[in-house]
C-alpha cells in the first residue's frame, strides 16, 4: 500500500475552509481520508467539542508540547497558539491514510519543509465584501474581531502563490467538487498507482 498523502488546506478566516472540509469527509465516506485535529489555546466557541473540533489546551500545556518537539507545525494566529501532532500524522500516513491539515499559511510552509509527499490547497473567497459578510453572518466574533480579521485577510491571501492548488469558494458545491477532484487526481499519480497496484503492473509486464 502506498503511503498516505498529506494535504494542507489554508484560507483567510471566513472563506469556508472548515465547512468545505466537513462536507468533503461527510460526502466521501472514505476510510482512507481523515482530518487532523489541532491543539489550540483558543477559547472554545459555542457548539465546539474538545477532541472533535480541536484539542483545547492551556498555554502552558501547549508550550510544554512545543518544547518536546511534539508538533509537526505550530503557529500563533490572532494571539492564539495552534499545533499539529507530529506522531499522530505520521502514524496515519504510514497506514496509507490521507490526512488533511486545516492550517494557516505559516503552518503550511513548515509542513512543506518537513514532510513529503504533501499537497497544498488555498481556498479564496470570491471578494472581500463576501468575506466580511460571511464573518458577520456566522455570529461568532464581535465587530472589533471581524475588523481585525479583515485587516489580516489581504496579508494571508498574499501567500496563495505558495500553494499547489487554488479553490475559489464562490459556489459551495462547485468548490467541494474541486476539492474532491484534487484528491482523486492525486491518488491516480503514477507513483501512488504503482504502490497500490504493484502486482498487477508486474503481471502486465510479463512476457506472454
Amino acid at each position: 500500500m502506498a503511503r498516505g498523502t498529506l494535504y494542507t488546506i489554508s484560507a483567510p478566516s471566513g472563506a469556508g475552509k472548515t465547512s468545505l472540509v466537513n462536507a468533503l469527509l461527510k460526502d466521501n465516506h472514505d476510510p482512507l481520508l481523515c482530518v487532523s485535529i489541532s491543539h489550540t489555546t483558543r477559547p472554545r466557541r459555542p457548539g465546539e467539542t474538545d477532541g472533535v473540533n480541536y484539542h483545547f489546551v492551556t498555554r502552558d500545556a501547549f508550550l510544554a508540547m512545543q518544547q518536546s518537539n511534539a508538533f509537526l507545525e505550530s503557529a500563533e494566529v490572532f494571539g492564539n497558539l495552534y499545533g499539529t501532532s507530529r506522531e499522530w500524522v505520521q502514524t496515519q500516513l504510514d497506514k496509507g491514510i490521507d490526512v488533511i491539515l486545516e492550517i494557516d499559511w505559516q503552518g503550511a510552509a513548515q509542513v512543506r519543509e518537513r514532510i513529503s509527499p504533501n499537497k497544498s490547497i488555498f481556498i479564496l473567497p470570491p471578494s472581500l465584501e463576501c468575506l466580511r459578510e460571511r464573518l458577520t453572518s456566522r455570529a461568532q466574533d464581535d465587530d472589533e474581531t471581524i475588523n481585525r480579521r479583515m485587516r489580516e485577510a489581504a496579508a494571508e491571501i498574499s501567500h496563495y502563490d505558495a500553494a499547489d492548488y487554488l479553490v475559489i469558494n464562490d459556489h459551495f458545491d462547485s468548490a467541494l467538487q474541486d476539492l474532491k477532484a484534487i484528491i482523486r487526481a492525486s491518488r491516480l499519480e503514477r507513483q501512488q498507482q504503482y504502490q497500490n497496484n504493484m502486482t498487477l503492473l508486474q503481471a502486465l509486464l510479463e512476457k506472454p
